[in-house]
């Protein structure tokens, strides 16, 4: 075994255990009795209901996570990679479409493996506790869709990314950043309007009450907006849920109809003001900024293990590759990646109880709370979890953080 290899296994294991490790606290925080802060929120009857989904849904992302680290180490371990590349090489001689086919192998091999799963978690478990509104139709459908846009948006940008690193050289990486932020650009602009429209119809929200109240707000708030949509998440699963997306011109609020649904009218402005408070607060733009930087660390990082031979030779490979050096480099960032998801779920808890405070300032405390409520129960979410749990995987505080902050503003 080469040392890099020994360092990529190293890696995989440690991950896995810690991975393994922090769902095992929040596995052993569950509890048939309802814990005295979550008293008024679950009844009986519910909280037992959530306990078994909770459990249910963890015990299958431990069987999941088992069955992916061992097809993961048993890959590495036995230098399926580098076999597939020397095997494809007796075909292919471009770069660029080596690369293309390679990734596109695993990623089919993958997602066969791997659709057993979801279907299982699909058609059973969200079945069995009343989430899942999908037919078998739409399941197929939605599998044939994502496969189609991830061969031919992640083929286009894959491809230029390859050719960018084999032209340029040194600095490749700077345009290839260049590149893929402009993409990025391009869809959160247009991503309601060219990508969601393939998996859900969005309506206009119709005049009515709760459109006036809507409007009411924004102009309250100095938040201009008339893209304001309805989209049938309802056919898929019961779960609520809304979002903000774009800028300028291109603005636009969606709003799932089981929120719609689920929530009354004040509630529903409760939760858009929390939205729109993230535009005000600039947590979009920043997210955004935050997001190009991190891209341009992992390109430029990513761009010091293309030309490593040794590293290829780790991954059972004979000849430096985009792709091999690709594979590395995803395992051997893990570290570095964690550290920064966790000042980056930092940053983002921090921003949520910004955005819950500016909906606050509009005398909306009340209504958001009975809004988060609603929509936590209706879930089944984890109200109790394991605080380091918390830390390190929460882009969002726990509802009862986030009931005691606006607690403590009203105060």
């Amino acid at each position: 075994m080469s040392v890099y290899l020994i360092i990529i296994l190293l890696i995989v294991v440690l991950d896995f255990l810690w991975t393994q490790y922090l769902t095992y606290r929040n596995r052993k925080r569950m509890s048939p009795t309802i814990p005295a802060q979550l008293a008024g929120i679950y009844n009986e009857e519910e909280y037992v209901r959530q306990q078994a989904y909770q459990k249910e849904s963890s015990l299958f992302s431990l069987y999941t996570g088992i069955f992916s680290f061992i097809v993961l180490l048993g890959v590495l371990s036995f230098g399926i990679f580098g076999w597939l590349d020397e095997y494809l090489r007796q075909y292919i001689s471009n770069e660029i479409v080596l690369t293309l086919v390679f990734f596109g192998i695993i990623y089919l091999i993958n997602d066969i493996i791997t659709l057993p799963f979801g279907y299982y978690a699909t058609f059973v478990i969200e079945e069995r506790f009343g989430f899942n509104k999908s037919t078998k139709v739409t399941f197929w459908l939605d599998q044939i869709k994502g496969l189609f846009i991830t061969f031919i948006l992640g083929g286009v940008i894959l491809a230029l990314i390859v050719w960018l690193y084999n032209t340029l050289g040194e600095y490749a990486w700077l345009y290839a950043w260049a590149a893929v932020t402009v993409v990025s650009l391009f869809m959160t602009l247009f991503y309601s309007n060219l990508i969601v429209p393939l998996f859900n119809k969005q309506t206009p929200l119709e005049q009515g009450e709760l459109r006036d109240a809507i409007e009411a707000f924004a102009n309250k708030a100095g938040f201009a907006i008339n893209n304001i949509y309805v989209m049938d998440a309802s056919k898929r699963s019961s779960k609520a849920n809304a979002y903000f997306t774009g800028f300028g011109a291109k603005k636009r609020i969606v709003l799932f109809d089981t929120l719609i649904n689920d929530l009354d009218t004040q509630e529903i402005v409760a939760v858009l003001a929390h939205e729109i408070g993230h535009y005000k607060k600039k947590h979009t733009l920043q997210g955004m900024f935050t997001s190009v930087c991190y891209t341009g660390i992992i390109l430029f990082l990513l761009s010091l293990f293309l030309g490593n031979r040794d590293i290829a030779i780790a991954l059972g490979g004979e000849e430096a590759s985009f792709h091999l050096g690709m594979i590395a480099f995803s395992v051997l960032f893990t570290p570095v990646s964690l550290i920064i998801g966790i000042f980056s779920s930092i940053l983002s808890r921090r921003n949520e109880y910004q955005a819950d405070a500016y909906a606050a300032g509009f005398g909306l405390s009340e209504a958001l709370v009975s809004g988060l409520k609603k929509m936590h129960v209706k879930s089944l979410s984890n109200l109790n979890p394991d605080p380091l749990y918390v830390f390190f995987y929460y882009s969002h505080p726990t509802l009862l953080q986030r009931v005691q902050a606006l607690e403590n503003l009203k105060s």
